[in-house]
C-alpha cells in the first residue's frame, strides 16, 4: 500500500460524508464487539448448563469485578493511545503517532505482568471482597487462576485493536475480534462437554483465543505497508508521551475501576438480602445488557477516530454532526434492549440457569433493572465524546457520577427500606440521573467550543 493510499484513509475522516464514515468505522466495531458479547453469553450459558451446581453461576458473577479490573488496566493504555494517535494524525504528526505506538506496547506488558502477579498472590481475599461466599469461591478461584495468564494478551489485543481502527483499518479490527471470539465459542463447549474439564475448560478456551487474537493484531503493526507500524527508535520511554496516554486513558480506566468497586458493594448487598441466587441474577442482567452496551461501545469506537481527527483539524461542524448521529443510533439500540428485558425476562433467565428459584430471582431483577436502560446509550456516547477529544477529566467525572456519586449512596439507603428490590432499583435511577448530568455538560462544552477558536489544549 502506498503513502498516498494511507493518507487517503485519514483524509476521508475530514471530508467524507459523516453518516457513511460512522457506518464504515462503527459497523466493523459493532460486529467485533457484538461477536465478543455473544461469545460471553454463550460461555455463560454453556457453564450454567454443563455444570450441575447452581453455585457455579454465582461463582462466575464474582469473577466479573476482577476481570473488569484487568480490562480497566488494558483500557488505560488502549483508549489513551488510540485517542492520542487520532488527534496527532489529524495534526499531520506521524512521527508522534509512531512514538505513541512504541511506548504503548511496553506499558501494556509491564502493567499486565504486575497486576497478574498481584492477583495471583491475593486472589482469595480479593474474591471475598467482591462477594464470594463459601459456596461460590471454589468456582471463582478455579476460573481466574486459569484465565489470568491470558489477560495480558487480552490487554494487547484491546490496545492495538483500537489503534488499528483509529489509523484507518476498521474492517481489519473487526476480523481480529471475530477470530478470537469465534474460536472461543467453539473451544469452550468442546472443553466443557467434550473433555469434561469443568470451569477451567472455559478459562483455557479463553486463553487460547486471546493468544490467537493477539498474534493477528500485533502482526499488523509489524507490516511496513500499514498506515502506522513499529519503527526503530520509538520504543524508548518518552515520559511526556506516556503522561498523555495515561491522562486520556484514565477516564475508561477509572470507569472500570469504579464499576468493579460498585460490583463489590452490589454483590455484598445481594449476598445480604438475597444470597447466592441474587448474585447469580447479576450474571443474567450483565450478560443480557452487555450485548446492547457493546453495540454502543462499537458505535463509540467508530465515532472516536472521526471526532479525534476533526477536533485536531478544527472542523467543528463535522465534530457535532458525528456526535448527534452517534447519540441517535446508540439510543435506538438501548431502547430495544430495555423493551426486550421488560417483556421477556423469563426466557432470558432460563437461557443462563436451570434452578427454578434462581430463575424467579433473575426475572424480578430484569423487570426492575432494565426500566431506565433506554437512556444508557446517550450517557455512554456523551462520556466518550469528552474522551475522544482528550478531555479526560470531564469524561472521568461523568463516569463517576453514575458509578460513585449516585450509585453508592443509593445502595446504602434503598436496600435498607426495600430489601432486594431496593438494590435492583438503584440501576434505573442512576441511569436517568447520570444522563441528565451528561446532557448539561454536553450542552456547556459544545457552546464553549463554538465560542472559542483557541487550540485544543486551551479548550479542554
Amino acid at each position: 500500500m502506498t503513502q498516498t493510499d494511507n493518507a487517503g484513509r485519514l483524509q476521508e475522516l475530514g471530508s467524507g460524508k459523516i453518516w457513511k464514515l460512522l457506518l464504515k468505522y462503527s459497523l466493523p466495531a459493532v460486529v467485533g464487539t457484538v461477536v465478543s458479547a455473544v461469545y460471553n453469553i454463550i460461555d455463560s450459558i454453556v457453564i450454567g448448563h454443563a455444570i450441575d451446581d447452581p453455585n457455579v453461576v454465582s461463582g462466575i458473577a464474582v469473577t466479573f469485578p476482577v476481570m473488569n479490573l484487568a480490562t480497566a488496566l488494558g483500557m488505560l493504555i488502549g483508549a489513551g493511545s488510540a485517542t492520542r494517535v487520532s488527534i496527532v494524525m489529524g495534526q499531520n504528526n506521524k512521527r508522534g503517532a509512531e512514538i505513541i505506538l512504541g511506548n504503548s506496547v511496553q506499558l501494556t506488558v509491564l502493567i499486565g505482568i504486575t497486576y497478574i502477579t498481584l492477583f495471583a498472590i491475593f486472589l482469595d481475599p480479593i474474591l471475598r471482597v467482591f462477594g464470594a461466599s463459601p459456596n461460590s469461591l471454589p468456582y471463582a478461584r478455579e476460573f481466574l487462576l486459569w484465565v489470568l495468564p491470558g489477560m495480558v494478551l487480552m490487554n494487547l489485543t484491546f490496545s492495538y485493536n483500537n489503534v488499528m481502527r483509529a489509523t484507518g483499518y476498521p474492517g481489519k479490527a473487526m476480523y481480529t475480534n471475530m477470530i478470537g471470539a469465534c474460536m472461543n465459542a467453539i473451544l469452550a463447549p468442546l472443553f466443557l462437554f467434550g473433555f469434561h474439564w469443568g470451569i477451567k475448560g472455559a478459562a483455557i478456551a479463553t486463553d487460547i483465543s486471546m493468544l490467537v487474537t493477539a498474534f493477528f493484531v500485533m502482526s499488523h503493526f509489524f507490516q511496513k505497508k500499514s498506515t502506522l507500524h513499529f519503527v526503530k527508535g520509538t520504543f524508548k520511554f518518552n515520559w511526556p508521551v506516556i503522561k498523555s496516554i495515561l491522562y486520556i486513558g484514565m477516564a475508561p480506566f477509572l470507569i472500570n475501576v469504579a464499576g468493579s468497586a460498585i460490583n463489590a458493594i452490589v454483590n455484598n448487598s445481594l449476598l445480604s438480602y438475597g444470597g447466592d441466587d441474587a448474585i447469580a441474577s447479576v450474571v443474567v442482567f450483565n450478560r443480557f445488557v452487555t450485548i446492547f452496551v457493546f453495540i454502543v461501545i462499537g458505535i463509540c469506537q467508530g465515532m472516536q477516530p472521526i471526532l479525534g481527527y476533526n477536533y485536531g483539524a478544527r472542523k467543528f461542524d463535522r465534530l457535532f454532526g458525528t456526535l448527534r448521529l452517534a447519540i441517535i443510533c446508540a439510543m435506538v439500540f438501548t431502547s430495544i434492549g430495555s423493551l426486550i428485558g421488560a417483556l421477556n425476562p423469563r426466557f432470558i433467565a432460563a437461557m443462563f440457569m436451570q434452578d427454578p428459584q434462581q430463575i424467579e430471582c433473575a426475572v424480578n431483577c430484569l423487570k426492575i433493572t432494565t426500566i431506565g436502560f433506554w437512556i444508557v446509550g446517550f450517557q455512554i456516547v456523551g462520556t466518550n465524546f469528552f474522551q475522544s477529544l482528550g478531555m479526560a477529566g470531564k469524561a472521568v467525572f461523568l463516569s463517576l457520577t453514575r458509578q460513585i456519586i449516585f450509585m453508592i449512596p443509593l445502595l446504602l439507603i434503598l436496600p435498607h427500606y426495600y430489601g432486594l428490590n431496593g438494590v435492583w432499583s438503584c440501576y434505573p435511577i442512576c441511569d436517568v440521573v447520570a444522563s441528565i448530568v451528561t446532557a448539561f455538560m454536553l450542552v456547556w462544552q459544545i457552546r464553549k467550543i463554538k465560542r472559542s477558536p483557541l487550540p485544543q489544549k486551551e479548550i479542554a
